[in-house]
């Protein structure tokens, strides 16, 4: 058995609390890989059952974080690959909450004319 299913049929237990879906996320990220969308998919349900919008964000940022250098083309096949749950659970992606850019963010000095 794949270790990914473990991860699956983890996020779908039925009782799975706030506490649970933390701990599933964060072994989930100790793993030297990006996620299968599979298991992502089972993580946004296990966050949404347990009304936790801020976790549901944080992951995909993580995820994001967990594609390194290869950002520009696993991340954006990813998206593509959970989009539909996205929808139907109604959770934008981080991007979507301007969180790629500081929320702060001024022009150099050194560039302004």
């Amino acid at each position: 058995m794949p270790i990914f299913h473990r991860f699956i049929d983890f996020f779908n237990r039925p009782d799975i609390d706030g506490w649970d879906v933390r701990q599933g996320i964060n072994d989930i990220l100790m793993f030297d890989m990006v996620p299968d969308p599979k298991v992502v998919i089972a993580a946004l349900y296990a966050c949404r059952r347990v009304n936790d919008y801020a976790i549901t964000v944080r992951f995909l940022e993580a995820v994001k974080n967990k594609c390194g250098s290869l950002e520009s083309q696993i991340y954006p096949w990813m998206i593509q690959e959970i989009a539909p749950v996205l929808c139907e659970l109604g959770v934008d992606t981080p991007e979507g909450l301007g969180y790629d850019q500081p929320e702060l963010h001024l022009d150099s000095v050194f560039d302004m004319h």
